[in-house]
């Protein structure tokens, strides 16, 4: 039985499966190889790059007019800035994936013929002439995880591309795909024999065109979604199809593990007689997000880096990006974890992203939590905002100052320290959604707990600034108006300096909105 693939390329006769090629524009791709263009390929990671490349070579081969060898060279990056041992690991990843695809067994002994010839810097570049010259057909090499390879090593690469690119296609393959996550020219290249950091543009000048390979539109992730009820015959709900793109956005991965768990994992959706729901989709999304599967996992830890914190902490805060460097928004862009909306702004990629976010983020604070007492909760077991409301008074006067410590991103430290406690109250039976944008200096919280939702807007006065209450006020306001509901809370954390301590300056006191809502508002 076939099932959705949520690691490595996919392989039609055991996953569901899109046509690979169909996601590109093959004819533009083949006229680019018609023409003996070199020219890249980049995509966040698992979203099918490697099953488009593998597909790419076999499409080749089976027209026969080329002869095109795929070769992963990520193993390469345990080489680091040691230019012999790297070239020596790329020549021989070529030389296997020649063998494996092709029965080629002579590149073995020509890529020591041109080490002994040519040293390190020209290794590659003999190895490929050598080749080309004995080929009946011109080569087309596809050459994946190039962005794998750093330093010394990654611009001995390319230059040695570069070099050889004259002498195609007799002498050199007439076109090289390289492959990666980012946009080679956007690289800038620390080695240790040049001064300056180098640009991947620089030392590949030759590229052509640089391809992007982009996430499934909603008509293919119904597809994808539907190749199961094919199978099986286990339909899915309008409002699961419609769920699962909501959520993912399109996102390959994202839309095979949701599927994968939703129809594989939980116990309701093994069984074949019933359909997959939405509440299927839903705690499948809520069940990766807390195992922290390893794709999440691995975005998550993009956020300890700087040039990440430069633009999702405003984001995160409702802040503007004021004069963020261009290469930290196009490196985002790359990654895929932010995306340009329809009128050009920048949000995050996917709800699901926009939910990993703060919470890898309030991961530390939450862990930081002493142990409270559910003092939130009636006698029947539901949750009563009253004593909520209570419970976070005494906890923010507390433990709020020594918690602001904790939180990895200073600009938002009161809202993950708050996020770290609204999870202890879910604790796996409700649920904490986040809304946030550029400019809109707020964030937006809807805490879901059985029959009970609860809307809080997060503002922060800063110094300079005048008291946010009559915008956050009138902001509430929108914010229950698109929820449906008639009262809200509104936390104002006071940044200001020189302010009294938290346990002193921790109010609430009730308000009424513009438009006669009743809020809560809590001063912290």
């Amino acid at each position: 039985m076939r099932f959705f693939n949520t690691e490595g390329p996919n392989r039609p006769e055991d996953h569901y499966s899109l046509p690979p090629l169909s996601r590109w524009d093959l004819d533009a791709i083949l006229t680019l190889i018609d023409q003996k263009k070199y020219f890249l390929l980049h995509a966040p990671r698992q979203t099918g790059k490697t099953t488009c490349l593998l597909a790419l070579m076999a499409r080749l081969n089976q027209e026969g007019r080329y002869r095109a060898v795929y070769a992963n060279l990520e193993t390469a990056q345990t080489t680091r800035e040691d230019v012999a041992r790297g070239m020596r690991t790329v020549c021989g990843a070529i030389a296997a994936a020649a063998r494996l695809y092709l029965g080629e067994d002579r590149l073995q002994d020509w890529a020591k013929a041109a080490w002994e010839a040519r040293g390190a810097d020209g290794m590659l570049n003999g190895l490929l002439e050598t080749w080309s010259l004995n080929s009946s057909t011109p080569l087309v090499l596809l050459l994946d995880e190039v962005d794998a390879l750093i330093g010394d090593t990654l611009i001995s690469l390319l230059r040695q591309l570069r070099a050889g690119y004259p002498q195609r296609p007799g002498a050199f393959p007439q076109t090289v795909i390289l492959c990666g996550v980012r946009d080679l020219r956007d690289y800038r290249i620390h080695a240790r024999s040049e001064s300056a950091p180098i640009t991947g543009g620089s030392a590949f000048n030759i590229k052509a065109k640089s391809l992007r390979l982009g996430d499934f539109d909603a008509d293919e992730v119904r597809t994808l979604l539907l190749e199961h009820t094919q199978e099986t015959g286990q339909p899915f709900s309008p409002e699961a199809l419609e769920r699962v793109w909501t959520l993912t956005q399109g996102q390959p991965w994202l839309v095979n593990a949701l599927a994968y768990r939703a129809c594989f994992e939980l116990p309701e959706g093994r069984d074949r007689r019933q359909p997959i729901t939405r509440d299927l989709i839903d705690r499948a999304k809520e069940a990766m997000i807390v195992e922290r599967v390893t794709h999440l996992d691995q975005l998550a830890h993009k956020l300890q880096e700087p040039r990440v914190r430069r633009i999702i902490e405003p984001m995160l805060a409702g802040s503007a990006l004021g004069d963020a460097p261009v290469e930290d928004i196009e490196y985002l862009l790359d990654l895929g974890l932010l995306r340009q909306s329809r009128d050009g702004g920048l949000v995050v990629a996917n709800p699901i992203y926009r939910e990993v976010l703060p919470r890898a983020l309030a991961f530390t604070p939450q862990a930081s939590l002493p142990q409270i007492a559910p003092t939130w909760l009636a006698a029947d077991g539901a949750l009563d905002p009253a004593r909520l409301l209570d419970a976070f008074l005494a906890f923010w006067r507390q433990h709020g100052q020594p918690l602001l410590k904790s939180a990895p991103y200073h600009e938002i430290a009161p809202h993950l320290v708050l996020m770290a406690f609204l999870h202890r109250v879910t604790n796996g039976i409700g649920t904490l959604e986040r809304e946030y944008a550029i400019g809109a200096g707020r964030m937006d919280l809807c805490l879901r707990y059985g029959a009970v939702t609860l809307a809080m807007e997060l503002k922060v006065w800063r110094d300079g600034r005048p008291d946010p209450l009559a915008e956050g006020l009138s902001q509430l306001d929108g914010y229950l108006a698109g929820l449906g509901l008639d009262s809200g809370w509104l936390i104002v954390f006071d940044r200001r300096a020189d302010q009294p301590p938290i346990a002193e300056r921790t109010a609430s006191a009730d308000q009424r909105s513009p438009a006669g809502r009743r809020i809560t508002l809590v001063r912290a």
